[in-house]
């Protein structure tokens, strides 16, 4: 028995290790970006910093370049947060009442973006758009976005179909709704988190992505991400460092307002519902 007692003792010990490592693991590359955008320094020396700054923020905002592409990153992540969101929910309607043969070959057509690498998407799309040279480049840049986000809000939009009971719109029908109304009214909002979720999914894989973004910008239309390759290529500073910081900050900001409108558990939390 004690032996027993203390494998599991010793057990206990290893998951937490792992976990605690694990964890060590996944914030460090972010501690260390963080301290490197507050570094005084005029070169990248020796971590920690000996000297604290925020210059490189101010060199962030005033370079025309980064700021350019943060705009155009912006921008392009709401636009494709929208339309992904609308076309993801539609499609995700429609395919929840196909038969299951359908359903699953139709799924599987929506979701193949997922499995194939950005880059082949990217090169797939740049040799497309070549035969149409009047597309500007944000809209192609938007097409692009819009192949790798919708996979992402069409499963999260089926995963909260799927918990939804038949029941519950048949009983909103005979009590003299239509299937408009019985939509709108009842199974619209109990999937709304899973809506939610996959806008949420949407904007983060917008405004992260390079694999494509890289193809289809031109000198003049670009994205934050690829404004940073480029000048990691030409001048590699701290500034990069300090748009890094930025972006998460960025982040944490729409977690609380999202934490604020809706509510954490209810958006990302609870993807089916539960009758």
């Amino acid at each position: 028995m004690l032996r027993k007692r203390n494998s599991d003792v010793l057990l206990v010990l290893y998951v937490k290790a792992i976990i605690g490592g694990t964890a060590i693991f996944l914030l460090l590359p972010v501690i260390v970006t963080v301290f490197m955008a507050f570094d005084g320094r005029e070169f990248m020396g020796p971590f920690p910093p000996s000297i604290l700054s925020i210059k490189w923020f101010e060199r962030l905002f005033n370079n025309a370049y980064l700021w350019s592409g943060f705009q155009t990153s912006l921008l392009l992540a709401f636009a494709t947060t929208v339309l992904a969101t609308v076309i993801g929910t539609s499609a995700a309607v429609a395919i929840s009442r196909m038969s299951p043969r359908s359903r699953d070959v139709t799924t599987t057509i929506f979701l193949s973006p997922l499995v194939i690498p950005g880059v082949i998407i990217g090169f797939a799309l740049l040799m497309l758009f070549s035969v149409f040279d009047l597309i500007p480049p944000f809209a192609r840049l938007l097409a692009g976005h819009l192949m790798i986000a919708l996979p992402y809000t069409i499963r999260m939009t089926l995963i909260g179909l799927t918990g939804i009971s038949e029941t519950l719109c048949e009983a909103a029908m005979s009590l003299g709704a239509n299937a408009r109304q019985a939509f709108f009214t009842v199974t619209l909002p109990l999937t709304k988190s899973s809506i939610s979720a996959g806008a949420i999914f949407a904007f983060a894989f917008s405004m992260d992505d390079v694999a494509i973004s890289i193809f289809l910008c031109d000198y003049n239309t670009y994205t934050l991400p690829v404004a940073l390759i480029s000048l990691m290529r030409s001048h590699l500073d701290l500034t990069i460092a300090a748009a890094a910081v930025a972006l998460m900050g960025l982040t944490l900001v729409l977690l609380v307002v999202l934490d604020r409108v809706i509510g954490l558990d209810r958006a990302i939390g609870h993807g089916i519902y539960k009758a």
